[in-house]
């Protein structure tokens, strides 16, 4: 058994993949007494490089792997474990240890990796023997002794020298031999990679076989794309000259537009001077109703007037019929002198109030006609811009807010509705959705966003529909 309880590292390893050349076993004895401790001294030779595991074990002969060890000491590192040149060493097993019986037993050196890489001769475990006791002989057979000794001498020279030379062509081998494993390694490791790459060169066959197939696919893709592409192209330069066209009428319209806003601005300037004028005919009328209401009041003071004389008149016929019977002469004569002072009076009323009605008429008409030839030429301004609303205009014979002493007069605007597309006229009686719809027979409406567009420029249309078709 050992002397530690860490077990020594072994391996299954035949006999047939061991170098027992490499360690060196030296002076071991053929038998050792029982009950005394065992030097063992080896030698460890340039191709070994000494390790902290490597162990020295005794095994019985016929061992057949390093497991099969009866006890070990862990090998003592040299000190120098990189020398090239041969190290001695030596280890002691203590006879507690050591073996009792008398069988055949050999040293052997194990590395790390459990490999033997030396083994000794072998030897036994028992007592001397009467072989072993000294005999004195005779001077001539001490003589034939040292003759025999000598021989043996020669022959163990000889054998050390043959076994020297056995040990170089059994290092020499096992080069041969480490060569050969090395080779046949490489051997496997050339069959192993060529497995391998005959696997990867099949997967690249299958590989470069659907790559082809994609290939072809790709192809057919990217003809269709380029087909796509031409088709694209075509539409893009068609498109791009319907926008080029598209542009043109925008700039047209945008050119429209700022007309357009000119006229807008002359005739909200109009419909400012309009409205002041307006504001001024207000005024005018309202002076007007105040000069007829004042007239109005004058009539009725005159009608009183007339209304008192006549009732004058009755009661001095009642009161001249008893004088004329009494002093005829006296009270007509005064009587017919009040009655003519009463006439011119109440004829020179009656002449205020025709002054005053044909003053009034004249300047009814006056300003009829201004406003109406005003209103004539706002008219036709409003229907050559299309921005504006005719505005209104009061009828021949009547002012605007109408003749106090004439009666009520209706006022009607002058309007006279022209088509923007062909320029036709619709007269004020027509009705509002029979010219609506004249104008919406020139449209076309966009289905999506509400946006007309002239039956004129279709192909605009046709550009903004398919634009939003792009969207």
């Amino acid at each position: 058994m050992d002397e530690t309880s860490d077990e020594p590292p072994t391996s299954a390893v035949l006999l047939d993949n061991c170098h027992f050349s490499q360690v060196i076993f030296n002076n071991v004895d053929k038998f050792y007494v029982p009950g005394g401790d065992v030097t063992c001294y080896y030698t460890l030779t340039q191709n070994i490089v000494p390790r902290g595991k490597d162990w020295v074990g005794i095994f019985r002969v016929g061992w057949k792997t390093t497991r099969e060890y009866y006890t070990f000491m862990w090998a003592p590192l040299p000190s120098d474990t990189h020398s090239d040149t041969a190290v001695q060493q030596q280890i002691q097993f203590k006879a507690y240890y050591l073996p009792k019986d008398d069988e055949y037993y050999q040293f052997c050196y194990v590395d790390q990796d459990g490999v033997v890489r030396g083994a000794s001769v072998p030897f036994q475990f028992r007592a001397e023997t009467e072989d072993d006791i000294l005999v004195v002989t005779t001077q001539g057979e001490v003589e034939e002794i040292e003759l025999q000794n000598k021989n043996l001498r020669k022959e163990n020279e000889e054998l050390k020298a043959s076994c020297a030379s056995l040990e170089k062509q059994n290092i020499d081998l096992q080069k041969e031999l480490n060569k050969m494993q090395e080779l046949q390694n490489s051997l496997e490791s050339l069959r192993s990679n060529t497995e391998k790459l005959e696997l990867e060169l099949n997967s690249l066959k299958k590989e470069n076989k659907e790559l082809k197939e994609m290939d072809d696919c790709r192809e057919a893709e990217l003809h269709q794309l380029e087909e796509q592409i031409q088709n694209v192209t075509s539409d893009k330069e068609r498109l791009e000259t319907r926008l080029k066209t598209a542009l043109d009428h925008m700039d047209q319209l945008q050119s429209q537009v700022l007309n357009y806003e000119k006229e807008v601005e002359n005739l909200s300037l109009m419909d400012r001077d309009k409205t002041e004028q307006l504001e001024s005919l207000k005024e005018e009328n309202r002076q007007l109703r105040a000069i007829g209401t004042q007239q109005e009041k004058e009539n009725k003071e005159l009608e009183r007037c007339v209304e008192y004389l006549k009732g004058l008149k009755a009661e001095l016929s009642l009161c001249l019929s008893p004088c004329l019977q009494n002093e005829p002469s006296i009270c007509g004569h005064d009587l017919m002198k009040e009655l003519e002072e009463q006439k011119r009076l109440l004829q020179i009323l009656q002449a205020k109030k025709n002054e005053a009605n044909e003053e009034n008429q004249k300047r009814s008409e006056d300003e009829l006609l201004r406003h109406l030839s005003q209103a004539e030429e706002v008219s036709s301004f409003s229907v050559a811009s299309q921005a504006q609303a005719p505005i209104p205009s009061p009828e021949v014979g009547g002012l605007l807010f109408g003749n106090p002493y004439c009666g009520e007069i209706t006022c009607h605007s002058v309007s006279i509705r022209k088509c923007p597309m062909c320029d036709e006229v619709f007269p004020e009686a027509s009705e509002t959705s029979q010219y609506e719809a004249h104008v919406q027979s020139h449209l076309l409406e966009c289905p999506l966003c509400n946006e007309a567009f002239e039956k004129s420029n279709k192909q605009v249309f046709d550009d903004h529909i398919f634009c939003h078709s792009l969207e």
